[in-house]
């Protein structure tokens, strides 16, 4: 066993003289292997401040995640809308509401083109829940929005109404 510990060791030292590395061997007092207490104390501080600088920052993302997407579904929805216009001459009506995209209405007006497909695989929800909420106050128009995270008409930030563009 001591011969095979020996051949590794030699081999060990033979590559680091090749890399021109010093390898000191257990016993020998040629310098010292490790770090020191204050060393890590010193990477773990560091590391600590970084954290500091970077975790607010990272924090607030999902929220801005999430408005992103009910802007993004907003717009998908009203290109659903305007598909389904174009097959059947005008928006569902309020009444009929979004389930129209995904459902082929029973109520009146009925489609006289709905696709076979739908407008949208399912009756879609904003990011925090909710329903997104349809008007169609006249014909030719509408109205489409997310209510934001309370889930009320107005407030502010992550509150306030996200509204879909016509």
């Amino acid at each position: 066993m001591r011969i095979v510990f020996r051949q590794f060791r030699d081999t060990v030292a033979a590559l680091a003289a090749a890399r021109k590395v010093r390898v000191s061997r257990a016993g020998e007092g040629g310098g010292e292997a490790g770090v020191t207490l204050v060393e890590m104390i010193v990477v773990l501080v560091i590391i600590a401040l970084i954290a500091a600088l970077i975790v607010p920052n990272v924090i607030n993302r999902p929220d801005q995640a999430r408005v992103t997407t009910a802007t993004t579904d907003l717009r998908t929805i009203g290109a659903a809308l305007k598909m389904y216009r174009l097959d059947n001459g005008d928006y569902p009506t309020t009444a009929q509401g979004l389930k129209a995209l995904a459902e082929k209405p029973a109520m009146p007006p009925l489609p006289q083109a709905w696709s076979p497909e739908g407008y949208l695989p399912e009756v879609p929800v904003d990011p925090w829940g909710h329903p997104y909420v349809y008007e169609s106050p006249a014909p030719g128009g509408f109205r489409l929005m997310s209510l934001g995270k309370d889930g009320k008409p107005g407030g502010e930030g992550l509150d306030a109404d996200i509204v879909g563009k016509k």
